[in-house]
């Protein structure tokens, strides 16, 4: 009888998933707040339009550098790491040997069973190197073009999270009428964003969706109770 052949599916896109809960996260929960905020002191869309407009572009711009800063900033951190490394097993090659030798009695393996694995190991340089940023450092090379596709991703997500709960101000002339609409969307946009981030985190999608959606509501009510105070 045929095996049927075993194949794994694994996701890998977890660096791009990240930018866009970041973004989108923050999209959908700033502007609310500042939109209901508003909307608790004034009763004009336009200016509830216009200020919202303003901050999805200033925080899209701002979050989009952040994450260009923080990916560029890993990079040359790895750039820097693997320079010493390779520097290390050039000049002290022993010491890095019984480094790596360290590596695999950490997973149970005897001195015997090691001693080879470093030997072969030690005469392919860039493996070594590879070894050692990988499995003695736990960094991983960053991919190519990734400060500037973290913030691309950061950037839209929070715009277009950031443009779902001022759409109904763009429609709607009165402020309480957009502020209704807008905590409806805004939640049912929360909880489906919440719910799709944690089947691809592996958590509990249903718990993620409350949680996502606790959070925009808390952020969203604070801002208009105190707007609602103070004017």
């Amino acid at each position: 009888m045929p095996r049927k052949r075993h194949t794994e599916r694994h996701f890998t896109a977890s660096e791009t998933v990240r930018d866009i809960v970041i973004g989108m996260s923050d999209g959908l929960t700033v502007p609310f707040a500042l939109a209901a905020g508003l909307s608790g002191a004034v009763d004009s869309t336009t200016i509830i339009v216009t200020a919202g407009l303003a901050e999805i572009a200033a925080g899209a711009i701002a979050m989009g550098l952040g994450g260009y800063l923080a990916a560029k900033s890993d990079a040359e951190h790895y750039a820097r790491e693997e320079r010493r490394e390779q520097k290390e097993v050039t000049e002290i090659p022993e010491e890095e040997m019984e480094e790596v030798a360290k590596v695999f009695r950490g997973y149970g393996l005897t001195n015997d069973q090691v001693a080879p694995v470093v030997n072969a190991l030690s005469q392919r340089p860039k493996a070594w190197v590879d070894f050692m940023m990988r499995f003695e450092l736990g960094l991983e090379e960053p991919k190519p073009q990734r400060a500037r596709m973290s913030a691309l991703t950061i950037g839209g997500a929070y715009t277009a999270g950031g443009l779902i709960p001022l759409m109904p101000y763009m429609f709607l002339r009165s402020a309480h009428e957009g502020l209704l609409v807008s905590v409806f969307l805004t939640l049912a946009a929360l909880f489906v964003f919440g719910y799709i981030k944690g089947r691809f985190t592996t958590a509990r999608p249903l718990r993620s969706a409350l949680e996502t959606s606790f959070v925009g509501s808390l952020a969203a009510g604070a801002a208009f109770l105190i707007a609602k105070a103070i004017a």
